[in-house]
């Protein structure tokens, strides 16, 4: 398997269903190394140096490590239960949020829920959000009106790998472009 299938598998695992190779996270989403190396390893190759090289060269820096390499966890984007220990931030003026064209009747009448995962995951610009559109078809790109909301009372958060982190964005707080 290339390194990219292997990161999107330690995603599923770290992320959403860590039993998949019978392993637990505990409350703050860390997941053992070396049981994650070998319950990986039953389906396919993978080592230590593997796990480096996917966590030092994965452009979104999805993985961490604790200080001395023993634990490793998702930065955010989880759909189980963790509390990855994020600091409550203030935000910048504006945030973006790009999804594809199909969601766009559903946010304008909800505003921007989390789904299946914990948090709406917001980008610090245009480009970023964008990016992250186009993976859901034709993009749409939303401005959210971040400080207005954080002077309303709304919690933001910022992960370690720059994704800005909050529960909701109802409508009033969203611009179309």
């Amino acid at each position: 398997m290339s390194l990219t299938e292997t990161s999107k598998f330690i995603s599923l695992i770290l992320r959403h269903k860590p039993e998949t190779i019978g392993i637990n996270l505990d409350e703050h989403g860390w997941a053992n190394v070396d049981e994650l190396i070998a319950g990986i390893a039953k389906t396919q190759e993978i080592n230590m140096d593997i796990l480096e090289e996917i966590v030092d060269t994965d452009e979104k820096q999805r993985y961490s490590f604790n200080e001395d390499k023993t634990l490793i966890r998702a930065n955010q984007g989880h759909s189980i239960p963790v509390d990855v220990e994020l600091d409550e931030v203030e935000p910048p003026v504006k945030l973006w949020h790009g999804t594809g064209e199909k969601y766009v009747s559903s946010i304008d009448e909800q505003g921007l829920i989390p789904k299946s995962r914990l948090y709406v995951h917001l980008s610090k610009d245009q480009e970023t959000a964008a990016k992250v559109g186009k993976r859901h078809g034709k993009s749409v790109l939303y401005i959210v009106k971040a400080n207005e909301m954080y002077k309303d009372g709304y919690k933001f958060y910022l992960s370690k790998n720059g994704v800005w982190l909050t529960k909701k964005v109802p409508v009033k707080y969203l611009i179309k472009q």
